[in-house]
């Protein structure tokens, strides 16, 4: 009896709650429509306040917050971290790797004396001119002595007996086209001689610009020629002919026994008594050339550089199985190769066509070293292909090391490495090194510098070392050949590393 008053207790109060729940979920439900409501007329405009955004409401996507917004306390953090990080290391890239292009020309004034220039006085010291007493050769010579001796800048004057040129001037000559000096200073061997004739005997041919030359190849570096080396030697020059004029003049006017009369025959014997003749000779025209052995060369390098953004997704596509079986690596990399140097083939045709399209003369006949020659070519109607293939076997040393730094480091680093690789090779070869600091010796077996020098004596029949340039830029070509598989295999791994994070 007990038990069952019991449970029919318990089966009324069971019913009574069952009677309750549906009004109490009205209540409920009432409740919450009222809250809906208060939040309606709270938030008008139907946005969300900061604390519910930070609360966090995962009905639907992230609602944009404002910067100073509690929930982004932790990006925040992180963001300025990395970028301190990296404005840091861009801080120290600049002092670092820009310093390189100012340093080159930081010595140019304690390094100018580096600029070799001859000085050889023939004067009365062949026959039949040695019984005259030299009178224009020890002037300059002694000028040139104390222009070295002065503690400002000054070109490297070497006094040279005429004997190391066996008595010939057009030795001197050649050793100034070898680039054995970068000018020569000859004084002739009746460079006294003759000017003494004309007062003496009223020699109204007489030509003072016979009495000294000025040989030089301005196409070797027309850049220091114009800035360096010609302004020093005009005013060796107007310092000359001032210096011995008035020594000269006051001789003559106290020799009595020289006729007036000769003297208004011949004035050129007394001012300017003695001149220099200028033998450039290999001039640096035309000016269109200009980009072909200096700025120009900037734009090869950025080519070889951004061609690996462009054809490395084309190459992918042998990897990525859409409807075909991905390609062994193995055959990838020696496809990416072939088709790289293939690719530079072109691009450097297209490049060298440029020059030719802008009529820089490709088929001069060749020129003795020696005489003055405007654009001669040594290689006739072939030069146009000898240069090409400079441009070509340059853009394979320059392109695939870029290649393979691409692979290794990836972006955005890879920016980084193109400002280097120009910094490097532009001050290593568009500025003479006798000038830069001996820290830039490196700079000769650089591909660009190899490239310009290459470029030069095929435009300009300068003296070449062709053979020497190709070698640095084939080794540069075997070396990253050489690491361009293992360079293969790292950007493979980190592709496989980043699919695997994605994931």
């Amino acid at each position: 009896m007990a038990s069952r008053t019991s449970q029919d207790a318990a089966g009324q109060q069971n019913a009574h709650r069952s009677d309750d729940s549906p009004s109490s979920s009205r209540t409920l439900g009432h409740h919450a429509a009222d809250g809906q409501h208060e939040e309606r007329d709270k938030h008008p405009d139907g946005e969300r306040s900061d604390n519910d955004e930070e609360k966090g409401d995962h009905s639907g996507p992230p609602q944009p917050v404002g910067f100073f917004s509690k929930s982004l306390s932790k990006v925040r953090l992180q963001v300025f971290a990395l970028w301190a990080r990296t404005t840091l290391i861009l801080c120290l890239f600049i002092l670092t790797v820009l310093s390189l292009y100012w340093a080159v020309l930081f010595h140019v004034e304690q390094n100018t004396s580096s600029l070799i220039v001859y000085v050889v006085d023939f004067d009365a010291k062949v026959d039949p001119f040695t019984v005259t007493t030299p009178l224009v050769g020890p002037t300059i010579v002694q000028t040139t002595e104390m222009m070295r001796a002065a503690p400002k800048p000054h070109l490297g004057y070497e006094t040279v007996p005429p004997s190391v040129f066996n008595n010939d001037p057009m030795a001197i000559r050649q050793a100034v086209y070898d680039w054995k000096a970068y000018a020569a200073i000859i004084i002739m061997p009746n460079a006294t001689a003759m000017l003494q004739q004309a007062v003496d005997q009223a020699n109204a041919t007489y030509d003072p610009l016979g009495a000294c030359q000025i040989i030089y190849v301005q196409a070797r570096d027309e850049s220091t020629y114009n800035n360096y080396i010609t302004p020093q030697l005009n005013a060796l020059q107007t310092q000359v002919t001032s210096k011995f004029g008035q020594m000269w003049t006051s001789m003559v006017l106290q020799n009595t026994s020289i006729p007036r009369e000769n003297l208004q025959r011949v004035p050129q014997a007394l001012s300017p008594a003695i001149g220099f003749s200028q033998f450039n000779l290999r001039p640096f025209t035309p000016a269109v050339a200009t980009p072909a052995v200096s700025i120009g060369l900037i734009y090869l390098i950025i080519l070889s550089f951004f061609s690996f953004a462009f054809y490395l997704p084309i190459h992918m596509k042998f990897l990525t199985p859409d409807g075909h079986p991905p390609m062994k690596f193995s055959s990838f990399i020696v496809w990416r190769w072939s088709a790289t140097l293939t690719a530079y083939f072109f691009l450097s045709l297209s490049y060298s066509l440029i020059s030719l399209a802008f009529q820089i003369p490709f088929a001069n006949p060749s020129a003795p070293a020696t005489e003055v020659a405007n654009n001669a070519e040594p290689y006739g109607k072939g030069t146009f292909v000898v240069y090409w293939m400079i441009n070509y076997v340059g853009m394979i040393a320059l392109g695939l090391a870029c290649e393979n730094v691409a692979m290794v480091i990836g972006q955005p680093w890879t920016a980084m490495w193109l400002i280097f690789w120009v910094i490097t090779n532009v001050s290593t070869s568009f500025y003479s090194l006798d000038l830069a600091p001996k820290f830039y010796y490196w700079g000769y077996a650089w591909p660009l510098h190899n490239i310009v020098e290459a470029s030069r004596s095929t435009l300009f029949q300068l003296h070449s070392r062709i053979g020497l340039n190709f070698g640095i830029l084939f080794v540069w070509c075997a070396i990253n050949t050489a690491l361009f598989p293992f360079c293969c295999y790292v950007l493979r791994w980190k592709t496989q590393k980043e699919r695997k994070k994605k994931q």
